[in-house]
């Protein structure tokens, strides 16, 4: 478990209070645990299984194909337009060139069994 401290209001002369929330982390050693206690394979076994599959979700948006899984969501290439930020230690603008950044967007069978399971605290 992990603690996240988020604002929630920003009060008069800057002052604000903070949200503290709990919110459960789920790391590959726990999905792999996990699928081997479910499934009786030798954790190495799942681990490679695991790695595999991200290493091509992975290979396929480097060479840029989308990922889709039905049911449970796509992995997909966002663009990003050409802009211009700045270096405040140097006081200099530059030009960030357009690019793509992986993104996930779950099923919506998915992100609705979410919002029916979890609920809000």
């Amino acid at each position: 478990m992990e603690t996240i401290f988020a604002p929630a209001k920003i009060g008069f002369y800057g002052a604000f209070e903070l949200n503290v929330y709990t919110v459960k982390i789920m790391t590959k050693a726990d999905i792999v645990s996990r699928i081997a206690d479910r499934t009786g394979m030798e954790k190495a076994d799942v681990l490679a299984v695991v790695e595999g599959f991200m290493r091509e979700v992975k290979g396929g948006m480097e060479s840029g194909d989308n990922v889709y899984l039905r049911g449970f969501g796509s992995f997909v290439l966002k663009k990003r337009a050409q802009k211009t930020g700045r270096n405040i230690s140097k006081n200099t603008t530059l030009v960030i060139p357009a690019h793509f950044i992986p993104s996930f967007k779950p099923a919506k069978t998915f992100a609705d069994s979410v919002k029916k399971h979890v609920p809000v605290k």
